[in-house]
């Protein structure tokens, strides 16, 4: 099978699943949307505050995919199934951390000063989430060891079945009924803690009875922390989770910076980011899969075959955001139409995706490249990138451009500001991070 196929069957697979667990966000951002205003800018903040912890845990556990793949690639399967049992001593570290930030948001929401009528409704909707977190990370690293494998088909059927069930939970515990009252926002939260459990079940379940696991013995007893193990995973895992970190803390505080501009902004910028990150999910997935053929490739000794996955991953990846970007561009009214009925709310998304669009093509580009370099241990780099760019440049960059305003420009109060910002930053982004992924494919050694 060419290369070329190979990738991109397993992207195609991986974002089929993504695009179902995106739709989750999409769901209740439709179904907030229609429940009222105010849950919408509830969803929008509180959501930004998740995906921040979220999506950083799950970073540190995502650098285990070079990792297993490579002792995949290298056919050592039992030392796979071990390094399966230590992983699980980082993930309890993780949930630890993320836990205490979603119980205790206060300090976050007060110092991006998000209105106290929306505190209350937020600080509810992070509670319940809270539930939520083992179950999906756990889940998290389930699917990156079948990416690691190339073997991602049981996640994506599983992904693709929670959606089935996803979509009227949300729509039930937000406008209640049957003797469930009507929780709004609150209520998609509990809607997704019950389907991260019933994913969690069925993942164990696979584990126990597939043919697919039993090379790797991941069930015997758990050994003691190897801290030389998890001390690898941490040195590649931390900086990753941290460079994720910044890169969604970059995005989703815009959340935060801009609930002071109102509720019409706040549900406005909800539409735009929830259609960015969907966007997202077709190079995440590219990404994955790349990444995974890399680190095959790279613990069977071949590093030529390595770097020509590097380049069909690449030529596939760009081609695929020039034409996303092309059709938001086009599309802009159209999309923002199908999220929302206030006219306002839709005419002030509309402006956003116009941005959205450009953002999206040096957010692919930047998101191939980060996948890629953990395939070669390289974390510190991207990240220092990271927070002087997206940080600096970007979020508040934004931010002055937004309440202050930049040398002869005024303060444009508008979300717009930030996502100009964002949009610089990433093309910034997407000019050095190639430079380092170039330079460490090239100097690698089997």
């Amino acid at each position: 099978m060419s290369e070329l196929r190979t990738i991109t069957q397993h992207a195609g697979t991986v974002l089929v699943g993504q695009l179902a667990v995106m739709a989750f966000g999409v769901a209740d951002t439709v179904v907030a949307g229609r429940y009222s205003e105010q849950a919408l800018a509830a969803l929008s903040v509180g959501s930004a505050v998740y995906a921040s912890v979220f999506v950083a845990l799950m970073g540190v556990l995502q650098a285990l995919l070079p990792t297993w793949a490579h002792l995949h690639g290298g056919s050592r399967h039992e030392d796979l199934g071990r390094s399966v049992r230590q992983a699980l001593y980082l993930a309890g570290m993780a949930l630890v951390v993320g836990g205490w930030v979603l119980l205790f948001p206060e300090a976050i929401l007060r110092w991006t000063d998000v209105p106290p009528a929306l505190q209350r409704e937020v600080r509810g909707y992070l509670s319940v989430l809270t539930l939520a977190l083992p179950a999906a990370l756990l889940f998290r690293m389930f699917s990156t060891l079948n990416q690691s494998l190339g073997r991602p088909v049981l996640v994506t059927w599983l992904q693709a079945f929670s959606l089935v069930l996803k979509v009227p939970l949300s729509i039930w515990f937000a406008f209640g009924g049957l003797g469930v009252p009507a929780m709004g926002a609150v209520g998609c939260a509990w809607a997704t803690v019950t389907v991260n459990y019933v994913l969690l079940a069925s993942a164990v379940w696979l584990l126990r009875t597939q043919p697919l696991y039993q090379p790797y013995a991941i069930w015997r007893p758990m050994e003691r922390p190897h801290w030389p193990t998890i001390g690898q995973f941490a040195r590649l895992g931390i900086p990753g989770g941290f460079s994720v970190l910044v890169e969604v803390t970059s995005f989703t505080l815009m959340a935060l910076f801009i609930a002071r501009q109102g509720v019409v902004a706040t549900a406005a910028h909800q539409v735009a980011a929830n259609v960015a990150a969907v966007l997202y999910m077709t190079p995440l997935s590219i990404g994955i899969a790349t990444s995974a053929r890399v680190s095959f490739w790279l613990g069977a000794h071949d590093p030529k075959r390595a770097r020509l996955a590097i380049r069909t991953g690449f030529k596939l990846g760009l081609l695929m955001a020039l034409g996303l970007s092309a059709l938001v561009a086009l599309g802009r009214w159209r999309i923002a139409g199908l999220y929302t009925g206030n006219p306002q709310v839709a005419a002030l998304a509309a402006g956003l995706l116009g941005w959205v669009a450009l953002f999206h093509l040096g957010d692919a580009t930047q998101g191939l490249c980060v996948f890629v370099l953990r395939c070669y241990r390289v974390a510190l780099a991207p990240m220092v990138a990271y927070c002087i760019l997206l940080w600096g440049v970007g979020l508040f960059g934004g931010y002055a451009l937004a309440y202050h305003g930049i040398g002869p420009i005024a303060a444009q109060h508008t979300p717009a500001a930030f996502w100009a910002g964002g949009t610089v930053a990433l093309a910034l982004l997407a000019l050095v991070l190639p430079a380092i992924l170039w330079r460490a494919a090239r100097s690698y050694r089997a």
